[in-house]
């Protein structure tokens, strides 16, 4: 019997309508496009506006275009693993909700939060849960509401982040495609960089932390940066050389779109050329745990059967990491 790899089997993606543009930050913050398109590579992000609707909403848009184009039906879906840093409301699963709004009726769900790096982490256990044999069908999303977080008069922030969802579906394989393996780490200190202060048990929300701002987003640009470059740089060459990987053995390095300026020194330091790194930056900023999906969405035609792909990521916390993947499938011949 061959061994069971766990492989993506399909793909699907949603951003909201909404913009913001690095014009329209001019006006509400001392800023201006040439400061943030050099230092970020960002030119606007998707935004959902309208009020009531939360990530599940985004989520469920992603979920229902990836069953619509594979045509699985949503019953036979197993799990729902959820990477969000912004989920619904607390206590209650927002993959619970999903599920349930896409009619997975089978399916049990939970949520993962490992910040931008929430992605990556959900794939390292939905090829666990795969490769263990007891499920088939397991549905990974990633979707987050930065809108929700952010502090619009706080320029170091309100620039780099977006909202979107994307969500893959994890089957089993056993032609020695999908997931191969992984480098994955982390580290508290980034607790100290990047973080919400109050909200959780730590400091219960009031009246005082609302006036002080202190349920958004906080980051010290400087550090963060610091960190990332370095240690998404290193995961990324460890998982090639553990894997006597070559740049040319990889066809794309799939980064997390936090930064510009991180994803090129991740690929020089892996020496990979710029043409097989997937980039969409400039259009949706960082949509934290949807990135990575998002960028499958977009680049899924471009992507060939027997493909060697490296995702590479970093979030708070800190934690980060990297994985290698073997494509499973043309586009061409689902459809």
């Amino acid at each position: 019997m061959n061994k069971i790899t766990a492989a993506i089997t399909a793909v699907g993606g949603y951003v909201p309508e909404g913009l913001l543009t690095n014009q329209d930050l001019e006006s509400m913050v001392d800023t201006n496009d040439e400061w943030i398109t050099s230092r970020t590579g960002i030119k606007e992000r998707h935004i959902l506006k309208k009020e009531g609707l939360g990530t599940s909403y985004m989520a469920v848009k992603a979920v229902q275009q990836l069953l619509d184009k594979s045509g699985i039906n949503p019953k036979e879906i197993d799990m729902v693993i959820m990477a969000t840093a912004t989920p619904d409301m607390p206590v209650a699963a927002t993959a619970a909700s999903v599920a349930s709004q896409v009619g997975a009726t089978n399916a049990f769900g939970y949520d993962l939060q490992a910040a931008c790096s929430g992605f990556l982490y959900g794939m390292s256990t939905a090829s666990a849960y795969i490769e263990s044999g007891r499920y088939k069908k397991v549905l990974l999303v990633g979707a987050d509401k930065m809108s929700s977080i952010v502090d619009y008069t706080d320029r170091t922030t309100c620039i780099i982040f977006g909202d979107g969802a994307g969500a893959v579906l994890f089957e089993p394989n056993t032609e020695g495609l999908g997931f191969q393996d992984e480098y994955l780490r982390s580290d508290g200190i980034g607790c100290q960089f990047l973080r919400i202060e109050a909200g959780g048990s730590l400091l219960p929300a009031s009246e005082e932390t609302v006036k002080n701002k202190q349920h958004y987003l906080y980051q010290d640009g400087k550090s963060v940066f610091k960190y990332a470059v370095s240690n998404m740089a290193d995961a990324s060459a460890e998982i090639m050389k553990r894997n006597q990987l070559s740049k040319d053995d990889i066809k794309y390095l799939i980064p997390h779109q936090a930064n510009k300026r991180i994803i090129d020194a991740t690929a020089k330091r892996m020496g990979v050329d710029g043409s097989k790194v997937l980039m969409n930056i400039e259009r949706y900023g960082n949509t934290t745990a949807a990135t990575l999906p998002l960028l499958l969405h977009d680049y899924e035609t471009s992507l060939k059967k027997g493909d060697n792909l490296v995702f590479a990521a970093f979030g708070g916390g800190f934690t980060w990491g990297a994985a290698y993947i073997k494509w499973a499938y043309n586009t061409n011949d689902k459809n």
